[in-house]
């Protein structure tokens, strides 16, 4: 497209266009696939919007997107204009980008990507370079976006890993890691220090750590970048310290600023507990820390976090919940939640995933759990793992009977017909399974009963 962009669709074809990393085959994907040096190179071309706005940079393998909600949302109460940058969006790509919680207009998305498809070409021409990929493009308008809303701060959730991730192109006021599992093996490395130390790439010399990872390998590579950065962690569960009251689903945070008013935890699950926890750690790490009328506020503010596809009830009778689940914490801690909080009769499962992603090991969790089982697969995405993939793996083996259609609307139909009023339908495995699916469900008619297509 070498025109001007004039239209919205026109503005988000130019988008997809590019290459997508969160799209591609993991097994496609190298280490070298992802190079600073491309983004800082836009950045500058861009007038290095990002400068002068100071940071709270997120990272984890679990929990770093609903722990940016809730810090941005702390902040946005008190009355700092805060702009959140996570990804990946459900159904609006501008999702990604908001300023006080307010995405781009579509007639600013247009003069966004304009920008950006001019310095785009210009670059093309340069000797040497590689046109910039869909997320550093997702990056960059971003902090276009923050700069002409005049944001005070910025929370960014990184994408991938963090040491190579588009993100870490910028000026942390603080560092937060959330939790430290085994993901994206193939690019963060197969054991646990070898992610940790992935995702500590964006720890930055003398600047605030705030650390939700318990797992003493990956602790032991977090504390000892942390040491010859010379900068000081929090750690959840020692600087940081909380009660879970799990019947008010309230938690009483403390850290060595403050204790802070009990607060209501805004996302189900025992593990959101301690991502609020961390959350107001991050922002007691900030260098102007709250006043106890702004405290009071934040507080107000993270209660009403709404986070999709993160344990997300949908409907009742039957019992909805859509998650994001992808590898084996989010997965443990998606089951320990639906037996918590989610009684029912029956469960009915349905299941799809990415090519990069241990499929057999999600599975010998979930299944066991579950007493009806649908495997499907997401669409327009060359990452899902076949459906057909899926189903001869489980009969292979797990040797137990399942259900399996490659259409998520089919998939949903079915489950939906095989789940009575006091059953729960689970739909889990991929943050784009649980996306289609919430699409589904919000364009489907609101009252259909129980047991019928």
């Amino acid at each position: 497209m070498d025109g001007a962009i004039e239209t919205y669709e026109q503005a988000i074809e130019f988008l997809y266009a590019r290459i997508n990393y969160e799209r591609l085959r993991g097994d496609l994907l190298a280490v070298d696939d992802f190079k600073l040096d491309r983004m800082a190179h836009l950045l500058d071309r861009l007038g290095n919007p990002h400068a002068d706005i100071p940071v709270v940079h997120v990272a984890g393998s679990k929990g770093k997107g609903s722990t940016a909600a809730m810090i941005a949302a702390g902040f946005t109460a008190a009355k700092c204009r805060t702009a959140l940058f996570t990804s990946p969006h459900i159904e609006f790509f501008e999702e990604r980008m908001t300023v006080d919680g307010i995405r781009p207009t579509r007639e600013a998305m247009i003069g966004l990507v304009n920008e950006m498809a001019k310095v785009v070409r210009e670059i093309q021409h340069e000797p040497g370079r590689v046109s910039p990929t869909y997320f550093e493009l997702a990056t960059a308008i971003a902090w276009r976006y923050f700069l002409g809303c005049q944001a005070d701060l910025a929370v960014l959730e990184v994408g991938l890993g963090g040491r190579l991730d588009a993100t870490n192109i910028c000026h942390p006021s603080v560092s937060v890691i959330t939790t430290i599992s085994r993901d994206h093996t193939r690019l963060l490395g197969s054991d646990l220090s070898s992610i940790a130390r992935e995702k500590a790439g964006i720890i930055k010399p003398a600047i605030p750590v705030v650390c939700g990872v318990t797992d003493d390998e990956a602790l032991a590579t977090i504390l000892s970048i942390c040491n010859d950065l010379e900068t000081d962690a929090w750690r959840l569960g020692h600087e940081i310290r909380f009660t879970h009251n799990r019947d008010r689903h309230t938690v009483c945070v403390e850290t060595p600023r403050r204790r802070w008013p009990e607060v209501t935890v805004p996302l189900p699950g025992r593990h959101q507990a301690s991502n609020t926890a961390l959350a107001m750690a991050a922002i007691d790490r900030m260098q102007q820390p709250m006043n106890d009328n702004s405290a009071d506020a934040a507080v107000k503010g993270i209660a009403e976090v709404r986070w999709p596809v993160r344990i997300e009830v949908m409907s009742q009778s039957p019992t909805v919940v859509l998650d994001a689940a992808h590898n084996w914490a989010s997965i443990q801690a998606l089951l320990e939640t639906l037996d918590e909080d989610f009684p029912a009769r029956r469960r009915v499962l349905v299941f799809a995933t990415s090519r990069d992603k241990d499929a057999d090991g999600l599975l010998r969790r979930l299944l066991p759990r579950f007493d009806t089982i649908v495997l499907t697969q997401f669409l327009d995405n060359p990452r899902a793992v076949p459906a057909e993939d899926l189903h001869r793996r489980v009969r292979e083996v797990f040797g137990v009977p399942v259900h399996a259609t490659p259409d998520p609307s089919t998939a949903w139909r079915l489950a939906r017909r095989l789940a009575g009023p006091e059953d729960l339908i689970c739909v889990t495995g991929s943050f784009f399974i649980a996306a289609e699916i919430r699409e589904l469900i919000i364009d489907a008619p609101q009252s259909l009963p129980a047991g019928t297509f």
